[in-house]
């Protein structure tokens, strides 16, 4: 989700890279390395936002994809993204266009709302939350949650229409400085509808729970 507000006032561009996944995960088929990073390059108004999220499970890819998002701020903790984003796994390689909003709403949650039309006429859509809980001063709990839903179905990769998957996890921090953090946790995934109907066919499980290990860090 979002990272960092507008605080700095000026015409200097700026970069910021943020990790907030890099982990193992303990899956039903074998041991998987996850990742979720974000970033961006710009100042205060106008920025170019990079996303990529994926997983790697014994030593196979499954899962792949990068947004690239110009944001533009209709507020002191709210933008606007629009730009593309590109899966590489799973199925063959897509291409959507993407717009969305990304911000801060209240007591510190961070969102993104994200919509998406793809090759021949396919439309998504996903929504992300994540929350901070100041436990200490250097240990905090992070509930996370993310909601995709598809247009139509779309047997090529295995999703249907309405809500496909959805992803809950809670992972527990230790920042030995705020900038690296090592976190265990746990994470929690279901596929719904006719994605789950696909899953099945191809002798998949629709539900799993995984217990997580991993390093939040940025730069």
């Amino acid at each position: 989700p979002a990272i960092q507000g507008h605080t700095v006032h000026d015409k200097m561009p700026y970069a910021f890279l943020l990790f907030d996944q890099l982990e193992y995960q303990d899956a039903d088929a074998g041991s998987a390395l996850a990742w979720e990073l974000g970033g961006w390059w710009g100042g205060d108004v106008d920025r170019i936002w990079l996303r990529s999220e994926g997983e790697r499970t014994n030593g196979v890819t499954e899962e792949a994809e990068v947004h690239v998002l110009a944001g533009h701020a209709i507020g002191p903790w709210w933008e606007l993204v629009a730009g593309v984003r590109q899966d590489f796994k799973p199925g063959s390689p897509q291409t959507w266009a993407a717009v969305g909003v990304q911000g801060m709403a209240l007591y510190g949650l961070e969102v993104e709302a994200t919509a998406y039309l793809g090759e021949a006429g396919q439309t998504a859509a996903r929504l992300e939350a994540e929350y901070d809980v100041l436990l200490t001063n250097r240990l905090v709990l992070q509930p996370v949650a993310e909601l995709n839903f598809q247009g139509k179905d779309d047997a090529r990769r295995g999703t249907g229409s309405g809500l496909s998957e959805a992803e809950v996890g809670l992972r527990l921090r230790y920042e030995i400085v705020r900038e690296f953090a090592p976190y265990v946790g746990v994470s929690w995934g279901r596929s719904y509808g006719q994605t789950a109907d696909f899953a099945r066919e191809e002798g998949e499980e629709i539900e799993s729970a995984r217990f997580v290990a991993g390093i939040r860090m940025w730069f």
